[in-house]
Parts: structure tokens; sequence; C-alpha cells
């Protein structure tokens, strides 16, 4: 699968939505991440953006594309960037990339990313459009 943005000297695509430590409670017996409280950091990270351009609440729908690419250890410094990639009627379509720094040994880099989508909905739970 290829990677969103993947070059020589990488660097994040999209606006710091999320930071975050990841924290003992979140690993499994071998000191790394679990797969799904890095996708929660993810929906967070992207949800914050997409609020901010639906102008309220909006309601993850799908999640598509993942690729993990290292596992994370516990203590690093979790950065998730988002990137919109498409504003349907109702919905906000998201690019999320998370990379770490590991104070522990000077680690750096991409980790994951996904594509998420959003949609705008009201305060009874119903489908909006997206403000333009």
């Amino acid at each position: 699968m290829a990677m969103h943005g993947l070059d020589d000297q990488p660097t994040p695509n999209g606006t710091l939505t999320l930071q975050t430590l990841s924290m003992p409670k979140d690993t499994n017996p071998y000191g790394d991440v679990f797969g799904g409280w890095l996708m929660s950091q993810m929906d967070l990270g992207g949800a914050i953006l997409a609020q901010e351009i639906a102008k309220g609440r909006v309601t993850t729908v799908a999640v598509s594309s993942m690729g993990f690419l290292r596992p994370v250890p516990v203590g690093a410094t979790i950065s998730c960037y988002a990137e919109c990639i498409e504003i349907g009627r109702t919905s906000i379509k998201v690019m999320i990339e998370v990379w770490i720094k590991d104070w522990h040994n000077g680690d750096a880099g991409k980790v994951t990313e996904g594509e998420f989508v959003y949609v705008a909905i009201d305060d009874n739970g119903r489908t909006r459009p997206v403000p333009k």
C-alpha cells in the first residue's frame, strides 16, 4: 500500500490537531501501543478539524486505508496531523497522519495514516449540510 506523502525527508502533511503521550495503560505486554488506541487518537484529531469545517457537531461514519508502519513505544509523544481532502454536501473526508517522537532513544517519524469520513449533524443527530 502506498502511503500518503512519503519521501526522502518526510514531514507531516496537514495541521497539528492533537498531541498526547502514550501511557502504559495504552500498551500491550511488550510496551507497544495498541492499534485501536492509536486509531481513537486519530479519530479525535480528525474530528477537531472536521468540526471546525462543519462549524458544529460531527460524527465519524467511515475509516479506510489504515496502514501501520512500525510499533509505537510507551512514553512516545504522539502527534496527529489532519488535512481535509474532500468536502461533500454533508460529509468531510480527512487524511490523518500520526508522527511520534520517542524521547528515550531519539526515534522520530511517521507511524500510521488513515482516511476518516465525518458527517455534519444537528442537535437531533440528523445529517445537515456543511456550511460553504
